[in-house]
């Protein structure tokens, strides 16, 4: 006897379970952004470990997460049986671990150089095993919430502008919002910061775990193997090319995301930086900002002075306000030509403007700036996609096999999610002892600085022209996607009777 599925006769989610779900990806990503963006940097010029060791902490601690603990964590999901469902259970489970951890990664005990190399490998490693046991089941979520690819879409929108929200948090108010809560103090300030990110999360993963339900539920009792899990898979064209698509996107996110600084700080030239941010107002605009907040009694409101900094936190609010901004347009763009080549379409042009960084001279800031917008807007368009088609997957793989196990599959996707994460930023970290960049110097060499400028253009869009490549083998296109709706919708209603 096979495996069916059934469901609620409504499909539809409301307003309400949409943001509620949504929120459960705010909290996580008030640290995963943190994850992407900052490591490299944290580590080698905050904490003072040296760039080589960095890249093997992030490469080892990475693999090990992503290899062992998420499939791991996988199969735990698939078979765990509660009252509450089999993913929702873990949003709420995690929420503590998940904030305590954070902590203790992001902080700066005054140890031995050896010490700290220790510290930094065991808190990363805990705190990458904590975000698999909550965002795989969080994540594995959005494929039981609903089987209508509308709704779905819809779903992915909703989740997607509270990541960039979150996102927007990290890359341009982290600092400020820092000495704001240290009264000046950055340190404490960073510490209060994070505390105030763990209290919002639990609060965000609790709302999710309330405002959600588990629709799509298996009606037979009979147990699969993991054994017939593997084989799924591996017989699951579609899933392997999603696996290779989300590995080399997230090689480009952590390559980009942790080179930014860098450029700003060592290529771009400060003076033109300074004339830029004159020029548009900007430097007026955040005086009469800081004056507000300082009659409102925060006296230790303040933007960054460093002129790399501030134009580094513009340039990231300006590429989070477009991605929002191209999300928005995703679902209606996706429900007309279908996921599979409206994110093709998008990462191939966000492509184009992201490789247009390596022929910029030093003084062209406003150049560098529309580029970003407009490659925030076509990257924006594929931000929704990319976990709504792995859900997709998972329903493929119940229309071709009658059994469902979406853990594993969202598993399988999160492997490679952290495996592009490890291998991007270990190959940030790599790059730049390469190129011997040193934290040190408040100069770097013009090998260095060489080295800087081509991580963000040309290393950085070599995985994202690969994953457009392998889009031509993912034949789930509208068409498909259709046709599997509608026969497992067909299925479960004959399985509900």
């Amino acid at each position: 006897m096979t495996q069916a599925t059934t469901h609620a006769p409504s499909q539809k989610l409301s307003v309400t379970e949409k943001v509620g779900y949504s929120l459960g990806d705010f909290a996580a990503n008030l640290i995963f952004q943190m994850l992407v963006t900052f490591p490299a940097f944290f580590y080698t010029d905050v904490y003072g470990i040296s760039a080589g060791a960095a890249s093997v902490i992030m490469l080892v601690a990475g693999l090990i997460s992503a290899f062992i603990f998420t499939p791991v964590m996988g199969f735990i999901a698939d078979r765990t049986q509660t009252r509450w469902g089999k993913f929702r259970p873990w949003v709420l489970w995690t929420a503590i671990p998940f904030g305590i951890l954070a902590l203790l990664a992001f902080s700066t005990p005054d140890i031995s150089p050896q010490g700290k190399i220790i510290y930094a490998f065991v808190t990363y490693l805990l705190l990458l095993a904590v975000y698999a046991a909550n965002n795989l089941p969080y994540s594995a979520l959005s494929g039981v919430l609903t089987g209508d690819m509308k709704e779905r879409n819809s779903l992915s929108a909703y989740r997607f502008v509270a990541v960039m929200c979150a996102q927007f948090i990290i890359q341009v108010l982290l600092l400020p919002l820092a000495l704001m809560l240290g009264d000046g103090d950055k340190t404490v300030g960073f510490q209060n910061a994070l505390i105030l990110f763990a209290s919002m999360g639990i609060v965000c993963f609790i709302i999710t775990f309330l405002t959600t339900k588990e629709r799509i539920l298996p009606i037979n009792k009979e147990k699969t193997t993991v054994a017939q899990d593997i084989q799924d898979l591996l017989n699951n064209l579609p899933w392997l090319i999603m696996l290779i698509v989300t590995v080399l996107v997230f090689i480009n996110l952590a390559l980009k995301g942790g080179a930014y600084i860098y450029y700003f700080s060592n290529y771009l030239d400060e003076a033109a930086l300074v004339a830029f941010l004159e020029n548009i107002g900007f430097n007026s605009f955040i005086q009469g900002l800081t004056s507000f907040f300082a009659s409102l009694g925060f006296n230790h409101f303040e933007w960054p002075k460093d002129p790399a900094t501030s134009a580094f936190s513009l340039f990231s609010a300006c590429s989070i306000i477009m991605q929002i901004i191209g999300i928005f347009f995703s679902k209606s763009i996706a429900d007309r030509f279908g996921k599979r080549n409206t994110f093709g379409v998008g990462l191939f042009i966000s492509t184009i403007f992201l490789l247009v960084f390596n022929y910029f001279p030093k003084d062209a800031i406003g150049l560098c700036y529309i580029a970003n917008i407009l490659h925030g807007l076509a990257y924006g368009v594929t931000v929704p996609l990319l976990w709504a088609m792995v859900a997709d997957v998972a329903d493929y793989s119940e229309w071709k096999n009658n059994r469902r196990a979406t853990a594993i599959i969202f598993s399988a996707m999160l492997v490679g999610l952290k495996a592009g994460i490890t291998i991007g930023g270990s190959l940030l970290a790599a790059i730049l002892a390469y190129y011997n960049y040193d934290a040190s110097l408040a100069v770097q060499s013009p090998e260095a600085i060489e080295g800087t400028k081509a991580v963000i253009s040309i290393y950085a869009s070599i995985p994202f022209f690969m994953a457009v490549a392998c889009l031509y083998f993912y034949r789930i296109n509208k068409t498909k996607e259709t046709q599997i709706e509608t026969e497992l919708n067909e299925r479960r209603k004959a399985a509900a009777q």
